[in-house]
């Protein structure tokens, strides 16, 4: 069937199909268009360009990403700092831990007699002079605890026991604390082998005896070899005495009202103490200050802390890794 046009000329149902179903005309105004867009389509160059990213939005972007790295490595850096402090802390506890713990039994069983020697701070005659003691503390007495046996004899129940840290530069436990057990036999079974039976024994320089019985029990650096090492990170060793009303002295009052000894120490662990040298080491512990009469319990780890708190001239890393401890060795009864 063919349709008529305005200018009367039939069109055959073939020529009509295109304009009834849509089809584009191709004239000379949209020969450059692509098959299949319509006239209202934006090309595809044009559409690429509307969703790119601004310069100004790279800028903001890379900013923000910046910004995202830069806290996550400070969270890091900063969690680093606590687990690596934190190690520390615990390196000077477990140290600290196990000196304490074995004065605390070393003091538990002092032979507490007023006929025994004793050598501590504020010692005078006719017991061993200790006299007054600048720096670290040095203190020897007889215990009743195992030490080591002389090579002959039987073996006793009591030793000498002695604390000290070691003030020889020459020596490998410089700047470290040690600690003696003598062992002590019953009976002079030879010549070397001084026995407790003929005790008391002036333990160091004293009227009746100017060298002493066992002079490096009372001395900072000379060598026995019944010391060992036992506080290789403690640089710091200072005690009191408590009375029994609750004060505190640094001259030992009588047996009978001595109720405890109060011990101060300072510890450094390992990396914190690689950072200083041994002069530097032995100049701090100096500057930790002493007993003094009138202090309180607490009194003088606070001032030890406030010296470190303001000391500017060591690092402060190796200055944040000490540790400070206090604690009461209370004392038996006396037996005589």
């Amino acid at each position: 069937m063919r349709q008529e046009t305005t200018t009367g000329r039939y069109n055959s149902p073939v020529e009509a199909a295109p304009k009834a179903f849509g089809a584009a005309s191709f004239g000379p105004t949209q020969g450059t268009r692509p098959f299949g867009y319509r006239s209202g389509q934006a090309l595809p160059l044009q559409r690429r360009r509307a969703n790119a990213f601004t310069l100004v939005e790279l800028a903001v972007t890379v900013g923000v990403l910046v910004l995202l790295v830069f806290l996550a490595t400070q969270l890091l850096n900063s969690a680093a700092t606590i687990t690596t402090l934190g190690h520390k802390q615990m390196d000077a506890d477990s140290q600290a831990r196990q000196l304490l713990d074995r004065m605390a039994i070393d003091f538990a069983q002092l032979v507490k007699r007023s006929d025994v020697d004793f050598f501590a701070k504020g010692t005078v005659a006719p017991n061993s002079v200790g006299g007054a003691m600048t720096g670290n503390d040095r203190i020897a007495f007889y215990s009743g605890v195992p030490g080591y046996y002389p090579s002959t004899g039987s073996q006793s129940p009591v030793s000498l026991v002695a604390y000290r840290v070691n003030s020889d530069p020459t020596s490998s436990s410089y700047n470290k604390m040690e600690r003696m057990g003598k062992g002590l036999v019953w009976n002079g079974v030879s010549p070397t082998d001084i026995p407790v039976v003929f005790m008391p024994l002036t333990i160091g320089v004293s009227v009746a005896s100017p060298s002493g019985t066992w002079p490096a029990a009372t001395s900072s650096s000379a060598s026995d070899p019944d010391y060992e090492l036992i506080g290789p990170q403690v640089f710091r060793f200072e005690y009191c005495y408590l009375r029994t009303d609750g004060t505190l002295s640094i001259t030992p009052p009588s047996i009978s009202l001595m109720a405890a000894i109060i011990v101060d120490i300072a510890v450094i662990d390992p990396k914190s103490k690689a950072l200083l040298t041994d002069a530097q080491i032995t100049t701090l512990a100096a500057g930790l200050s002493d007993y003094t009469a009138g202090m309180v319990p607490g009194q003088l780890r606070a001032n030890w802390q406030n010296t470190l708190n303001t000391n500017t001239t060591l690092p402060r890393p190796a200055l944040s890794g000490i540790r400070l401890y206090e604690r009461f060795f209370y004392l038996s009864p006396p037996t005589l």
